[in-house]
């Protein structure tokens, strides 16, 4: 983690001399971290018992609490952060109840879910992922981090790392998909962005990777259900991209709410002990989950709250998140030595380190500011991002068919657009959208229409509702009562579907937005079906049966199961929930303004039967071979096997072509690297990017290995008829493994080298590691 120069230990100091005995400065020739050492031993050395414990509670505005009861409790230092108020004017009575009223004056952090983007909204995490471009998803971030510090926050819960691999789990969409290489480089890049050069930057923020750890590998796919894994499978696929954040200096983990193996996240002394602070010298701030304390006891490992109290800090819990018991439960605990105050102790200093590197010592207001430089309207226009967001937003879209060059459309052409999703404001945001408002996004209308500019004729019809199904809508809006997200056309489904038809008739092509609501992706919005809703389906079936050229706008936060679309849609774009700029960078990528060259960073199954369908996985003894016999080997009969949609895959509005694979020797030293290189060739008529793919197989090994993996990629740009020379290095590190013993080994033996543009179109070489 960063830390305060020693002119910010200086001020921190003090700002503390007003208490009632100051603490002793640090020499002046401290080194930084003896400085910080120093600020905190001295500081803790002066605390009660009750005034520690504050320090480990995390208060989520409205959770019943009024805010000025709120700041009694501040000043009565029995708090130490504050989530889910994100406006300076509501930040500074806080922070001022806590730097002056309170004896210590120590000050709040404040914290909020920044998943992608705060007030502009960016696309969701599958979105980013969809990129493959390190560039955009680092421009998100800082981006984030500069709109969420100067509306007062010090720290995000972010980046979401959970590999994903059951696209039934609600959550898939705020992830980045099911490979460990790729989630592992979004999680370092956006660590780096969000904190910036110094975490006490006035434009950073803390990061607080989550949701720690397997979150992600629900059983069943269904939110908060157990986990249970082989530790082998853990080290080698689930746990790398959250190790990639720590190792980034992600200040915060955010305990994830699930079991593992028999024991809740939140009381696994081995995962936040052994695993993440002995093994990897995690030194920051470890976060329950909302409520996760409590659960212990429905969990069922702890009898009441005092043992789920005792269970949570024994185990690692630095703060509790939204919950009570450790104001409740650890002074008694203390006092009846069932729990040591060198445990309270340990957490306490690393929340309060968590706040000298954030600056807040140094000055407590560095984000919130003054008064008078308040935003008059804190939602103002000039507050947003627009052009990063559009920019980003179309690096993230991916083609997934162009049957006969039907994209992109012709501006003068009349163009029926049709769909539930087609004029969804809030929906373009996706889930966890921060402090994005709906109103400031632009719908996929909106964007066709301006792109248009009269040039040519847009016909609009909603078509039908995302979905006909009275309990789902029910379920969507149980949260929104009063302000229900997703509503109902009252006409009857033929009425609607009659109108679109009658639209599309007059039309030159379709363009069908349908999908999702954003609801329908999200905590604890786990589904048993993959399929476009009913109501959407009947509509282009019916839209189908008029012979015109039909092409599908998807908006999801998870993988769908597509196969009648892919039979049927002459072209289809996966746009994901794309922001606040989504409709604008959807128009520029279906008239070809941009070229897309997003690519899948999850696979697409066929059905939900062939759940969990993932690129990366273990070889067995009898595997099927497409155009071979099934009988007798591990297939699914009724339908082809592998995935719909391959992990990598996307289309281009041009062709490109990849040499064989080319190694610049056919052995590697153990301590030596080799070169793979191809030479990727835009052999169509427009400038065009893509993603150019290394995988690895290890073809014999002490354990099994899986069919290939993904070590490197590149993304590049070329102008028609252009090539170049795509280079990668190989060494022993990306040979490594964990073996059964979880020791990281590369072993002697023959691999095999695939380069392609998705994980399954590759080209092949082999060489063997001495």
């Amino acid at each position: 983690m960063n830390t305060l120069n020693l002119l910010g230990a200086a001020a921190a100091l003090t700002l503390l001399a007003g208490c009632t005995a100051a603490p002793e400065a640090p020499v002046a020739t401290a080194a930084p971290a003896q400085a910080k050492q120093a600020f905190v031993d001295n500081l803790l050395h002066r605390m009660t018992l009750d005034e520690k414990i504050g320090q480990l509670r995390l208060i989520s505005i409205g959770g019943g609490m009024t805010r000025e009861r709120l700041a009694d409790e501040i000043a009565a230092g029995r708090i130490g952060g504050i989530f889910n108020s994100v406006t300076p004017a509501d930040n500074r009575p806080l922070q001022d109840a806590a730097v002056s009223r309170s004896r210590l004056h120590i000050p709040l952090f404040f914290a909020y879910d920044v998943i992608h983007g705060h007030r502009t909204v960016f696309p969701i995490g599958l979105g980013l992922a969809s990129s493959w471009d390190m560039q955009a998803i680092a421009r998100s971030g800082r981006v984030s981090a500069i709109e969420a510090s100067a509306d007062g926050l010090d720290m995000v819960f972010a980046p979401m790392v959970d590999i994903t691999r059951d696209p039934r789990w609600g959550r898939t969409s705020e992830g980045f998909g099911e490979d460990p290489h790729l989630v592992s480089e979004i999680a370092r890049t956006l660590v780096d962005a969000l904190q910036g050069e110094s975490t006490s930057a006035a434009d950073s923020v803390m990061a607080s990777v989550k949701h720690f750890a397997l979150y992600g590998a629900v059983e069943g796919g269904r939110d908060y259900n157990v986990v249970d894994m082989s530790p082998m499978r853990m080290y080698q696929d689930y746990l790398p991209p959250y190790r990639a954040a720590v190792e980034a200096g992600a200040g915060g983990v955010m305990v994830a709410l699930n079991s593992i193996n028999g024991v809740p996240a939140s009381a696994n002394r081995w995962l936040l002990q052994d695993l993440l602070r002995d093994d990897w010298g995690f030194d920051g701030v470890a976060i329950s989950d909302h409520g996760a304390i409590s659960e212990l006891i429905k969990h069922g490992v702890a009898r009441d709250g005092r043992e789920a109290a005792r269970l949570a800090i024994e185990a690692g819990i630095d703060m509790s998140m939204a919950d009570a018991l450790y104001l409740q439960e650890l002074p008694g605990l203390v006092a009846s030595g069932d729990v040591a105050e060198a445990t309270i102790d340990a957490a306490v200093r690393r929340v309060l380190g968590l706040k000298y590197d954030l600056g807040l010592f140094a000055d407590p207001y560095l984000r919130i500011g003054k008064a008078a430089d308040d935003p008059a309207d804190i939602n103002a226009e000039s507050r947003l991002h627009r052009q990063a967001a559009r920019e980003v937003a179309r690096t993230s879209l991916v083609l997934l068919e162009n049957r006969n060059r039907t994209l992109p459309l012709d501006r003068h052409a009349t163009i029926a657009l049709v769909g539930p999703l087609a004029d969804a404001p809030i929906d373009m945001m996706g889930s966890w959208s921060a402090a994005g408002v709906a109103g400031q996004s632009v719908t996929l209308r909106e964007g066709l229409q301006q792109a248009m500019d009269g040039k040519g004729t847009l016909l609009h019809a909603r078509g039908a509702n995302i979905t006909d199904d009275a309990h789902m809508v029910d379920y969507l809006n149980f949260l929104n009562w009063d302000r229900p997200e997703v509503k109902q056309d009252p006409r009857p489904a033929e009425v609607m579907i009659a109108e679109a038809v009658a639209a599309a008739k007059r039309a030159d092509v379709i363009v069908a937005a349908v999908g999702e609501s954003r609801g329908m992706s999200h905590e604890s919005s786990s589904r048993t079906r993959l399929t476009i809703p009913d109501s959407q389906r009947k509509l282009l079936e019916a839209l189908k049966k008029t012979g015109k050229p039909l092409v599908l706008v998807l908006m999801n936060g998870r993988p769908l199961a597509l196969t009648w679309a892919q039979q049927n849609a002459d072209a289809m774009l996966e746009t994901w929930f794309s922001g606040t700029e989504g409709g604008h960078a959807i128009a520029d990528v279906l008239f070809g303004d941009y070229n897309p060259s997003g690519k899948l960073p999850i696979s697409f199954p066929r059905s939900v039967g062939q759940i969990p369908t993932y690129y990366n996985h273990l070889r067995v003894g009898r595997p099927f071979v497409e155009g071979k016999p099934g009988n007798y080997t591990s297939q699914y009969f009724e339908e082809p096997n592998g995935p719909l949609y391959p992990f990598g895959y996307g289309l281009s509005y041009t062709d490109f072509s990849l040499s064989p694979v080319r190694l610049s020797q056919r052995t590697l030293p153990r301590d030596g690297t080799l070169e793979a290189s191809v030479t990727l060739r835009n052999t169509g008529t427009r400038a065009g990017a893509t993603v150019v793919q290394l995988y690895i197989r290890d073809e014999s090994a002490s354990v099994i290995r899986p069919v290939k993996e993904l070590k490197d990629f590149r993304k590049v740009h070329l102008e028609p008829g252009a090539s170049t020379v795509v280079r990668f290095e190989i060494d022993r590190n990306d040979l490594n493994f964990f073996d059964a013993q979880l020791r990281r080994v590369a072993e002697p033996g023959e691999f095999s080298v695939q380069i392609g543009l998705d994980s399954e179109a590759v080209r092949h070489a082999s060489f063997k590691l001495l």
